[in-house]
């Protein structure tokens, strides 16, 4: 036996429950007993520039809503989330039954319209979010690396994706809905190459009708606008409010997409974010605070890592016994990971799929999950937020969030150049990429000398940063990059 052995395990329980009770001094136990309601009336965020205050968490579409377990009801799933206060509903055109079991739900609560019992004050009151994996509005079947794919018929395009949606939740199933049928946002989901954000661009700036191939950007934008510049909505219809996009893996391609959106179109971002991303390529230092500072609604996803966390593998989920309906493990308390998450600066709502629901609230994941989220913006401090990575370590070494590229540690600034202005340099560069801590500045260094110091902000669209040196002479420049930990990372011009 290693004689250090005692000593280590010692030291590793010394550590474990050091943790623990970091982690449950700012937090109720997960495992209080007795009656626990939920609050009333829930909290409440602004959703970003979309003028709507939304919940802090919302219902994900997933979990029992689209691989549903032996006696278990999707629609009161979803009914008790609306019952409970909830606003903001989530579900997508690849996600199988989940958006037929809306569209049952909300005939029941008054939702839809042209029913007996339909509000409209009650529908203008909750915001719901579908999805589309298809990068075309027209065209661009000779790229099926890209095209996306649907569970709609063969061949279908972005706008066929938002019809479905809408006859799947507001009317008939088979092709027809209301005409005062709307989504609140369409986003395109799952970005994870360039090659995507290509294809999405493609007619962004000049929508003719008469181009091959047009991207699904363009065509969104003229059913939510009631326009038909790509000729692809003939009926002129208003069919959604926003347009967004979501992104699991890489955070790199997802500032890209909104770099590119000179008119701003794009409004939501759907994001993965939980207590270990900062293990791999992270998206709360680099994609987040581009969406934030062009002040877009940001939604969280994968708090629980899609299950990995608990008892699911890190692998994607696709039937019934992926569904997790318990995280009631005494390693890693759900509650810190949902505050985790919606303490991560800039996400305004978390969702969440919910697997099952009791009368019992200490039961009821839906529950659970809505108490635990009553929290404000800056509920964890720095020092509360690295406790939760400690603990959330323990799932798998870390290694849950299968969905995100590698760990990439803080790179040095990109395509530096040095032109001439007059007797002036000018100094241009593009956003260096975060580690494992956020970018605190930039510095410019002449032939050995700093000679400027400047914060760093968002890089929010294509155009460079640029820095003006108004000393003659001929120099050499380099630009470096410093994050919080006082790591630098340096290119030279």
């Amino acid at each position: 036996m290693d004689a250090n052995q005692p000593q280590k395990s010692r030291r590793q329980f010394l550590q474990k429950s050091a943790l623990l009770a970091v982690g449950t001094s700012f937090v109720p136990s997960l495992f209080a007993t007795g009656h626990s309601p939920v609050p009333a009336p829930l909290m409440k965020r602004p959703f970003g520039r979309i003028g709507f205050k939304v919940t802090t968490l919302g219902l994900g579409g997933q979990s029992s809503l689209q691989w549903t377990p032996e006696n278990t009801d999707p629609v009161a799933i979803i009914e008790k989330a609306y019952n409970l206060g909830v606003n903001y509903f989530d579900t997508s055109n690849v996600y199988g039954p989940s958006q037929m079991n809306y569209g049952k739900a909300f005939r029941r609560l008054g939702l839809v319209p042209d029913t007996p019992n339909y509000d409209a004050s009650k529908r203008k009151a909750i915001f719901l979010t579908s999805k589309t994996m298809l990068r075309f509005g027209k065209g661009g079947d000779d790229r099926p690396s890209v095209v996306g794919h649907s569970n709609g018929p063969a061949g279908s395009k972005a706008l066929d994706d938002v019809r479905r949606s809408l006859t799947l939740v507001f009317g008939d199933g088979a092709g027809s809905y209301p005409k005062d049928a709307y989504l609140d946002m369409v986003l395109i989901h799952a970005l994870g190459r360039m090659e995507e954000v290509d294809a999405l661009y493609e007619g962004y700036a000049n929508p003719d009708p008469n181009l091959p191939t047009i991207g699904a950007l363009a065509a969104l934008r003229d059913v939510r606008d009631g326009t038909n510049r790509t000729g692809l909505n003939p009926k002129n219809e208003k069919l959604i409010r926003h347009i967004g996009f979501s992104g699991h893996n890489d955070a790199t391609v997802m500032m890209e997409m909104i770099q590119r959106d000179s008119e701003d179109i794009i409004d939501g971002m759907l994001v993965a974010i939980n207590a270990n991303d900062k293990r791999f390529l992270n998206m709360q230092y680099n994609v987040i605070p581009v969406a934030a500072a062009k002040n877009m609604g940001i939604i969280a996803m994968k708090v629980f890592a899609d299950g990995a966390m608990y008892t699911k593998k890190a692998e994607w989920s696709n039937s019934v016994p992926h569904v997790v309906l318990d995280v009631s493990g005494n390693d890693i308390p759900a509650n810190l990971l949902i505050r985790y998450s919606l303490s991560t600066p800039g996400i305004h709502t978390a969702i969440i799929g919910i697997g099952k629901i009791h009368d019992d609230p200490d039961r009821c994941q839906l529950s659970f999950n809505l108490k635990h989220a009553q929290v404000k913006p800056e509920a964890l401090t720095e020092a509360e937020r690295n406790a939760v990575e400690a603990i959330a370590f323990k799932a798998k070494e870390g290694k849950t969030n299968y969905f995100q590229k590698p760990f990439q540690d803080l790179t040095p600034p990109r395509d530096v150049k040095v032109t001439k202005s007059g007797k002036n340099a000018v100094i241009t560069w593009h956003t260096a990429y975060a580690g494992d801590a956020a970018i605190d500045r930039y510095e410019i260094w002449r032939s050995g000398s700093k000679v400027a110091a400047i914060p760093f902000k968002p890089q929010t669209t294509k155009a460079p940063y640029q820095y003006e040196d108004k000393h003659a002479g001929d120099h050499s420049y380099i630009v470096k990059v410093i994050d919080r930990k006082n790591r630098v990372a340096e290119t030279k011009a």
